[in-house]
């Protein structure tokens, strides 16, 4: 250890937390603690490795400076984000870079942005302690593994890690090439008698792609603050640009198929889709919600979840539609509630949980009762559309038994969902790969509700639900995906799911449990052991497999008319979709791929022959596209 990061480490640590750091004998590691305690001035500084006494420490330390509240049921806490923190903020989010990546990755100049978080962060933590604590994203001991270090002066942040990653100090000490981790800076800053972030007008999350660092500060909210989700998501991908595997926003789950056999899926959909409901389906085992690392190891797709726990959205969770977690969340489990309403009863509420919501409580606007408004005259809900849930996956009763398997698990499957009203069926099979990545991955759209935004119906575009964390050009990011499928000697199917296709009279064509017959005809598909019927987009289920298997899985009876409802194919719609789509990537990716073009421009063609000879809806029984393109 060099003499000058020694002298710095000693001044605040004491013999025991001191030992900790020196330990990995790691000169990249103290470097980097030493420059931000001169930067952050804390006044001491706690150091943990894997040991429960120093989970306890930490939970302790959030109950007694007030960032976490007991309550009523065993072994839980709630939190309270300021009043405007409790989202994530793309408008002070940006990648720090020598030049623009691309039109869609928010950046800005490195050297102008270091120099604004760092005078920003010159002694935010004069006040208050430095907490340094080791993570490991993916299993450890694994091909998968990425060792990360996170300083945070928040209790409540470095608690909700703990739920959230897999302890890591050991898999540190191992390290190989000791440069070879992510660093994450954060401070809540100053903050209010609620003990919230309280100079919001200075709340900024830098990514420094070049020293892998993550820089957030005067924030609380998990989006902002926990460094290993998106924001260590945000720097895997430009990572693993370099060295050929896939970082991706997607769940994991085991579907199981006949003779216990299970099959592995990946999942992406932008949110609102039912990404978190598909990877809980009754039945099936999970193994993440959020985020994989995928590699070719042997010339197959490879997955692992990269978390250990869920921050979930608790908004509309109940008992019926959600028994798993519902269960969960109702028992004595280490878990964080945020921003939600604590009752008299001092027990968490929420909207939309089958629950009646006390009239009178507390939640993040202060003691709340039924009818107050902000200073605006706006409607306080009682608990926030974006509060959350944070808890390990173990506690769930469908956890897979794969979770922390080095190894990770084979994926027969990957799946795009979107939120599509008027066009796409509730389920499809994609003709191959790479018409799969283009059309069904690259091609997602995402309707906004008047919940959301208050306008209904405006098409996001969203390629693989992950264009807000992409961190390289977003055309290199879809050829990398093209390529990581190409390169497999076993490659894996690719479906599209909507879950949202309405009828003429605005209805939706399928219920929300119907999810469970699209995962278990997917699953037969990996296969080859049902037949389908080929459109000018894919391949789509016979209504013969569907009518079994909505009786075996969820004994309920799925008329002819049903399926030729929700599979009819709306070729002016696709048309119209395809034009949207070309158009966007005209327009806002401008190193499209030219085999992104070429897979738009043939399915159109393809449909304007079929919308020729039979018109602008088509019965599932009059297709069969004959096309040699398909």
């Amino acid at each position: 250890m060099g003499t000058a990061s020694l002298d710095v480490l000693k001044k605040l640590m004491d013999e025991k937390n001191l030992k900790k750091i020196i330990e990995p004998d790691n000169i990249y590691l103290n470097q980097f603690i030493s420059e931000f305690i001169e930067l952050l001035k804390p006044a001491n500084i706690i150091v943990c490795d894997d040991s429960i006494e120093d989970a306890e420490m930490i939970r302790k330390l959030s109950i007694e400076r007030g960032e976490e509240t007991r309550l009523a049921l065993e072994n839980t806490t709630y939190h309270f984000d300021a009043y405007n923190d409790q989202a994530r903020d793309p408008k002070h989010t940006f990648f720090l870079t020598d030049k623009p990546i691309d039109p869609n990755v928010e950046s800005m100049d490195r050297t102008e942005g270091l120099k604004d978080i760092k005078e920003i962060m010159n002694g935010l933590m004069k006040n208050n302690t430095m907490i340094i604590r080791f993570f490991c994203l993916g299993p450890i001991d694994s091909e998968f593994s990425i060792s990360a270090v996170q300083i945070t002066d928040s209790a409540y942040v470095s608690h909700s890690e703990y739920l959230l990653y897999r302890s890591g100090y050991k898999q540190f000490k191992k390290l190989k090439d000791k440069s070879k981790y992510f660093r994450f800076v954060h401070s809540q800053g100053e903050v209010d008698d609620n003990k919230v972030s309280k100079n919001l007008d200075k709340r900024r999350i830098y990514i420094d792609l070049t020293d892998k660092i993550v820089y957030s500060a005067n924030t609380q909210y998990g989006g902002n603050t926990l460094g290993l989700k998106k924001l260590a998501m945000r720097l895997a991908i430009n990572v693993c640009d370099k060295e050929g595997w896939l970082t991706e926003h997607m769940f994991l789950m085991g579907v199981l198929g006949p003779d216990n056999r299970k099959t592995y899926f990946t999942g992406a959909f932008p949110s609102a889709c039912g990404k978190t409901s598909t990877s809980m389906v009754t039945g099936e085992k999970i193994v993440g919600d959020d985020i994989v690392y995928l590699k070719n190891i042997e010339g197959k797709a490879y997955s692992v979840n990269v978390e250990r726990g869920m921050f979930g959205i608790i908004d509309g969770v109940n008992e019926k539609d959600d028994p798993v977690i519902w269960k969960v969340l109702h028992s004595p489990n280490e878990m964080i509630f945020s921003n939600i309403l604590v009752g008299e009863d001092n027990m968490p509420y929420w909207t939309d949980s089958g629950i009646t919501i006390p009239d009178k409580g507390k939640n993040f606007s202060g003691v709340w009762t039924k009818g107050k408004t902000d200073a605006a005259g706006k409607a306080i809900p009682a608990s926030h559309k974006n509060a959350r849930f944070t808890l390990k996956l173990k506690y769930l009763s469908n956890l897979d038994e794969n979770l922390d398997n080095p190894s990770g698990v084979e994926v027969g499957g990957f799946i795009y969902g979107g939120r599509d009203s008027d066009t796409t069926v509730p389920v499809e099979e994609a003709f191959d790969w790479t018409h799969g990545i283009v059309t069904k991955g690259a091609g997602i759209e995402s309707e906004t509700t008047a919940a959301a935004l208050g306008q209904v119906g405006v098409r996001k575009f969203n390629p693989m639900s992950n264009i807000e964390f992409v961190s390289i050009p977003l055309g290199k990011y879809i050829l990398n995906n093209i390529d990581f499928g190409l390169k497999l000697k076993k490659i894996p199917k690719i479906f599209s799911v909507n879950y949202f296709i309405r009828n003429a009279k605005g209805e939706f064509m399928s219920d929300k449990v119907d999810k469970s017959v699209w995962l278990k005809w997917m699953e037969l598909r990996v296969y080859n052991e049902v037949d389908t019927i080929k459109t000018p987009t894919g391949l789509i289920p016979e209504y013969k497999d569907l009518k079994i298997l909505f009786k075996k899985v969820l004994n309920k009876d799925y008329s002819e008319q049903m399926y030729i409802d929700a599979f009819s194919f709306r070729a002016e719609k696709w048309i119209e979709k395809i034009d949207r789509l070309v158009k966007q990537f005209k327009d806002t990716v401008p190193d499209t791929p030219a085999i992104v073009f070429k897979q738009f421009e043939a399915q159109r063609d393809r449909i304007n022959e079929l919308m020729s000879k039979k018109g602008a809806i088509v019965s599932p029984y009059d297709l069969s596209c004959k096309c040699c393109c398909c």
